[in-house]
């Protein structure tokens, strides 16, 4: 047996399930914290001094990808609850795992303008503040996309 074939086990249905409810707990507090921390920056005073009304608008954009990124996140849960908890199938794995995956991308970007709004405003500057923020969005995009879809293509042509 090939070692890709030995390191890889497949999982029961309910596991799976189980697995993939853990998954987006996991990553949930994270979303709520950054969505806690973009709230709380409105009612800075720096926030209404420094930024002009486009850049504010910029931020609330950013707040509302980060929060349809923690509905997608939830969504799962209420899916699972709303199917019966006891019972799970390939579709609601399929469907779920996309969500999850695709909740991914708002908070990339959401995450990635914000920082793109911290620079401008500590470095005033829009184009170095825009490569920081890129060069996160490349980063994010990178790990949580083609980082797993290396390695599975590494691991399925290695058997």
């Amino acid at each position: 047996m090939k070692r890709a074939e030995s390191e890889s086990q497949r999982l029961e249905l309910s596991e799976a399930a189980s697995t993939l409810l853990d998954e987006c707990r996991m990553v949930l507090p994270g979303v709520q914290a950054i969505f806690g921390f973009q709230l709380i920056a409105v009612f800075q005073q720096k926030f209404g001094e420094d930024l002009d009304r486009g850049y504010q608008c910029l931020h609330l954009a950013a707040l509302v990808l980060v929060a349809i990124s923690a509905a997608m996140i939830m969504t799962p849960a209420a899916y699972h609850r709303l199917q019966g908890a006891h019972h799970v199938t390939e579709r609601f794995l399929r469907v779920s795992s996309r969500l999850l995956l695709i909740a991914l991308a708002p908070l990339a970007t959401g995450l990635s303008v914000d920082v793109f709004l911290l620079g401008k405003l500590i470095l005033d500057n829009d184009v170095t503040a825009a490569i920081i923020a890129t060069a996160l969005f490349g980063a994010m995009v990178f790990m949580w996309y083609a980082f797993p879809h290396i390695a599975r293509v590494r691991e399925f042509s290695a058997n």
